[in-house]
């Protein structure tokens, strides 16, 4: 049985608008359209909302690269993600340094899991980032840096990654 929704006849019909249009929603919690992403400091984006009810924009902050960057590294050195995730943000050595920490799996725990209790960084250039991350699972920190670089497309990308303790030779040191 297939039912049929009608009006109940006695309602009173809609006013008529001029020009025969529906009536308009006039929602507030809807966006008005979409924000435009600005750059805000030296590895921070935001992006720009629409304005409020004074006029002025408000901005929303973004995550910056760095700690982006940090969980990333952190989810593939404790193996909760594969080591090619990180293919296309890394460049050069630093794709071959990651996959060779995460088959030795150094963050991998029983129990806690790692995660990401203070990031810090420094600019030595328009353009580059070196960060250091402290990885903490229980009782146990360690400590994580890397170097990220802005290529010429504005996209970050990992070009060195180190876990704490000495570093091995590399092979074209000889």
């Amino acid at each position: 049985m297939n039912k049929v929704m009608t009006r109940n006849s006695t309602t009173r019909p809609a006013p008529s608008r001029p020009g025969g249009r529906p009536p308009v929603r006039h929602d507030t919690r809807r966006p008005g359209g979409t924000p435009r992403r600005t750059a805000h400091g030296p590895g921070g984006t935001g992006t720009t909302a629409p304005p409020t009810a004074s006029g002025r924009a408000a901005t929303v902050p973004q995550p910056r690269p760095t700690d982006l960057f940090a969980d990333r590294l952190l989810s593939v050195l404790s193996g909760q993600r594969p080591v090619h995730s990180m293919l296309g943000h890394t460049v050069g050595r630093a794709y071959d340094e990651l996959a060779r920490l995460a088959a030795r799996g150094p963050l991998r725990t029983r129990g806690t899991r790692p995660v990401v209790r203070d990031i810090g960084y420094f600019v030595p250039r328009p353009g580059a980032i070196e960060a250091f991350a402290r990885i903490g699972a229980g009782d146990q920190l360690r400590a994580m840096a890397f170097r990220l670089e802005c290529g010429p497309d504005h996209r970050w990308r990992c070009t060195a990654v180190e876990l704490g303790g000495p570093r091995p030779p590399r092979a074209d040191d000889d």
